[in-house]
């Protein structure tokens, strides 16, 4: 499986402090994926050092495309959970 960082997500990384090979790490291995059914985007949260960090990707055969990254809270995903805005894949 192939990982296509875009230079929008290096610059949305960059903005925020996250670190890329994190970014590929939890895109890559996460067991913590979920469907964004507002957006329409593959989701994929991991750790960040103490931070959960929740990014955002498109799934294509053997290419992911993560379009972006943001921090995120166990509440913030429950929430999301609960309003049916995300499944689990």
């Amino acid at each position: 499986m192939h990982i296509l960082c875009t230079d929008y997500m290096r610059y949305r990384a960059a903005l925020r402090g996250f670190d890329l090979a994190v970014i590929e790490r939890i895109v890559r291995y996460s067991t913590e994926r979920y469907l964004d059914h507002v957006t329409g985007s593959h989701v994929a949260v991991g750790p960040q050092g103490k931070i959960q960090l929740m990014i955002a990707y498109e799934a294509e055969e053997n290419v992911i495309t993560p379009i972006t990254a943001h921090v995120t809270t166990r509440a913030q995903i429950k929430a999301r959970l609960n309003s049916g805005r995300f499944t689990y894949e």
